[in-house]
């Protein structure tokens, strides 16, 4: 095996071996990626929940007392 062949297989396995690294960080990132839209998700559906319950509250402190009276009682 001669020097340029020596040279070659060099650069080829450097340039391989940076191949193969940037796919691990890939497969790693990519797995995060799940695990945050797992998180989103959830945390969006507790805002959305939580976007409610504020419209409930609103409702009740602005409603006249006669309506809110009648919507306890129609409760309980």
């Amino acid at each position: 095996m001669g020097v340029f062949e020596m040279v070659v297989l060099i650069v080829a396995i450097s340039v391989g071996a940076g191949v193969y690294q940037n796919y691990l960080k890939l497969k790693v990132n990519s797995r995060d990626d799940g695990e945050a839209d797992l998180k989103i998700a959830q945390m969006q559906s507790e805002v959305d929940r939580l976007k409610e319950r504020v419209r409930v509250l609103e409702k009740i402190t602005t409603d006249s007392d006669r309506q809110l009276h009648d919507e306890i009682t129609r409760l309980a």
